[in-house]
């Protein structure tokens, strides 16, 4: 056991103490909110060409009527339509938009440009002629639009969750959003820290640096090791990156939403009743959010997360170990991989295309307790709420799971690492695993 705990410490101590862990964990918090900061600010500010829109209506329903927008501008065409369309050709940039005198009757409404219009333009030129469109036929039955638009219900659900302590508020929106973040965390962690273990057990075997070294320990030992060291580097980073995600996202919310979270007592009139600023505060979007939150036992599920990774990350990379051990360099490692990355594959399509929709389903509760899908599969289900004995079921058929396939990578690995210059097949793994110690 302790020499296990000197390999753990070695593996451990060798890749936190590198540059690139220090960069990537400090670094990837604050890029992936500055990328999500710059999204925003270039959403709302980055589209400032709009596109320039002569309009050629032949119905007479639409000309004088078109509003400008962030998108478009809106000039009635003064020529006819062959003279718009060639002066759209001679300078490049401007559009035609040709109604047909028939347009009520079934025409089609036609968009002429040098270069193609931008998805939002178009969108935006569909909606205002349907609105027009559907305003005057409206008239022309007798019904008044303005009376008509006046009656629009806007209905919000409150989901309520029954527990045996009462009544609490939940919100499928943050289940989601929860659900799907530890989802792609987990995916992207056991692929990341796996390979980690992989290449590393390359790098030992092609330098024969494992020569020396299974000379005084055991490959099991060896491979324990590893794999251990590793995961508790991949776990300090993750504690790091929630820790700095959640300090940053917080300053950034300060700053961004000063405005809004401003408790200074304002009164402000809003459709002829007074409020305040903390009360509009307690109706923005951020309170929304932190409210929806709020509704999840967020220790709950970031404890569950920490099992669920664990466990996925030692059985894959018990599995990883072993093909690093089986191959001489990484080229052939493509072969092995996919059939045991294709679990992990299946169940991340699939819980955003199926599980998050059905979160009760049979399927779902089969994907959340087969161990090779489990840590993907319940952590989408868990924020939806799920019975204590399934994730308890779950967890211990997970250890079951690290359990089996670490024997089963130790019989590869104790063979496969001191293997040299041959092409492995599965025929040949098979073999390994019944050779005797």
């Amino acid at each position: 056991m302790n020499k296990i705990f000197l390999i753990i410490q070695r593996e451990y101590l060798s890749r936190v103490k590198k540059k690139s862990f220090l960069v990537m964990t400090f670094l990837v918090p604050a890029l992936i909110i500055g990328m999500y900061a710059l999204i925003a600010f270039l959403s709302v500010k980055g589209g400032d060409k709009k596109a320039e829109l002569k309009v050629v209506d032949e119905s007479g329903i639409f000309a004088g009527n078109f509003k400008n927008s962030a998108s478009v501008n809106f000039t009635t065409a003064k020529e006819g339509l062959d003279a718009a369309k060639k002066e759209a050709l001679g300078n490049g940039e401007g559009f035609v938009l040709y109604i047909p005198a028939d347009i009520e009757k079934g025409g089609n409404i036609e968009l002429f440009s040098k270069k193609k219009a931008g998805l939002s333009a178009v969108n935006n030129i569909e909606k205002q002629v349907n609105d027009l469109l559907r305003n005057k036929q409206l008239k022309d039955a007798g019904i008044d639009p303005a009376t008509l638009q006046q009656i629009d219900p806007d209905v919000n659900i409150n989901s309520i969750e029954l527990t045996e302590q009462g009544e609490k508020d939940s919100s499928a929106g943050a289940a989601y959003a929860i659900g799907f973040a530890a989802a792609i965390l987990i995916y992207i962690s056991l692929f990341i820290y796996g390979a980690q273990v992989m290449r590393g057990v390359i790098e030992e075997k092609t330098s024969r640096i494992v020569e020396v070294v299974i000379s005084s320990v055991k490959p099991f030992q060896l491979m324990m090791g590893k794999i251990i060291g590793v995961g508790l580097v991949g776990l300090t980073q993750f504690i790091l990156w929630i820790v700095l995600s959640t300090t940053l996202t917080g300053a950034a919310s300060k700053v961004l939403l000063k405005d809004q979270l401003d408790q200074v007592k304002t009164e402000v009139k809003i459709d002829g009743q007074s409020q305040t600023t903390q009360e509009l505060a307690a109706e923005g979007p951020a309170a929304k959010i932190i409210n929806a939150v709020q509704t999840l036992n967020l220790p709950y599920i970031l404890g569950c997360f920490l099992v669920f990774f664990l466990g996925g990350y030692l059985i894959y990379s018990a599995l990883f170990a072993a093909i690093g051990a089986a191959v001489d360099n990484e080229t052939e490692t493509q072969q092995f991989m996919f059939p045991i990355t294709l679990p992990l594959l299946f169940t991340y399509i699939m819980s955003f295309s199926f599980i998050v929709n059905n979160p009760d389903s049979t399927l779902s509760f089969w994907l959340s307790i087969i161990p090779f899908t489990s840590p993907i599969a319940m952590m989408v289900r868990l924020p939806f709420g799920v019975p204590g004995w399934e994730v308890a079921l779950s967890m211990v058929l997970l250890i079951a799971g690290f359990l089996f396939t670490t024997w089963l990578a130790a019989r590869i690995y104790r063979v496969g690492i001191l293997m040299y210059g041959k092409k492995v097949s599965f025929k040949e793994l098979a073999k390994w695993l019944t050779y005797k110690e």
